[in-house]
């Protein structure tokens, strides 16, 4: 654990929207100032709030590139000082159970739904809880993509976090292959562990999951694993418009693609003229707040 410094800048809903726009647009962002947007209370849904978090005391040059995400005038920007504490695990610490389509995601404080397809997840380093309404969306479309009769026998979760959404394609088709991929090393024992608690079994072969450290497509693990019936990504609309050339090699014929971490609107636009691009037909599509869920077919050879 360590000290974190934030930035925050407050403004409306669409001002904030195009911000993160704007960053995912930028090629050369410094990977250590992290950014997040969000609704500052729900009964204000249009009062928004970039936050950005450094390991340093920030400086002028990351003030600058906040602000400079914001068109015209930037709203001002404070920064404070953050205690020594893992903020990811402290924000998922006693979250309340969700329920996703077929799936109930908990953590350890909350008792099992046998009814349904139940995952406890605790709070952890990594992202993927079920709490955040892409996560839970993608849980949901599983389940479509998964009663419109789709085979998959061969599946990839990019950017995995805390393994739940691969481990929920395998809850559905159990003898499926699972590759998971995430550039964050810490995501390997916190998957590891996750497949412990939920009796996921480890391993290359059908019905098992293997973990990968990668930056998105480029191992050649991931390359020798493949093609996959069904890749999921949730992660963010920048990088997605950049691997929608891998998406496309990866995916087979007539697969499927499911996408989440995009802003419904420009974002979405984006990632949908670049999977077009790489041979992606929409199949369906959810909508969760302002978050777009997306599910696409690779199109077949003629």
């Amino acid at each position: 654990m360590t000290t974190t410094w934030k930035l925050t800048a407050h403004a409306p809903k669409p001002v904030v929207q195009a911000a993160l726009l704007a960053h995912d647009l930028i090629d050369d962002w410094d990977p250590e100032l992290v950014i997040a947007g969000r609704e500052e209370a729900e009964d204000r849904p249009d009062d928004w709030v970039l936050e950005g978090w450094y390991p340093r005391k920030p400086g002028k040059a990351e003030k600058d590139a906040l602000a400079g995400l914001f068109e015209g005038r930037a709203p001002k920007i404070t920064v404070e000082e953050l205690p020594p504490a893992d903020w990811v695990t402290l924000s998922q610490h006693n979250a309340p159970p969700i329920r996703a389509g077929r799936f109930h995601v908990h953590t350890p404080d909350y008792p099992a739904e046998p009814d349904l397809i139940d995952f406890v997840i605790p709070a952890s380093q990594a992202f993927g809880t079920g709490q955040h309404k892409t996560t839970a969306g993608c849980l949901e479309m599983l389940g479509h993509i998964r009663a419109s009769g789709m085979v998959a026998r061969n599946i990839a979760d990019i950017g995995t976090g805390t393994g739940l959404l691969g481990f929920a394609a395998l809850a559905l088709w159990p003898r499926a292959a699972i590759t998971l991929t995430d550039i964050d090393p810490v995501c390997t024992g916190v998957v590891e562990e996750n497949a412990r608690l939920n009796a996921v079994p480890m391993g290359s072969g059908p019905g098992a999951a293997v973990m990968i450290v990668a930056d998105g497509m480029d191992d050649p693990l991931i390359q020798v694993r493949g093609p996959y019936d069904l890749l999921i990504a949730n992660i963010l609309a920048g990088p997605l418009v950049s691997l929608a050339p891998d998406f496309g090699k990866a995916v087979t014929p007539g697969g499927s693609l499911l996408l989440a971490g995009l802003l419904a609107g420009e974002q979405e636009a984006a990632v949908r003229r670049a999977m077009t691009r790489a041979g992606f037909r929409m199949a369906a599509r959810l909508q969760r707040g302002d978050w777009a869920i997306l599910w696409l077919r690779r199109r077949r050879a003629r």
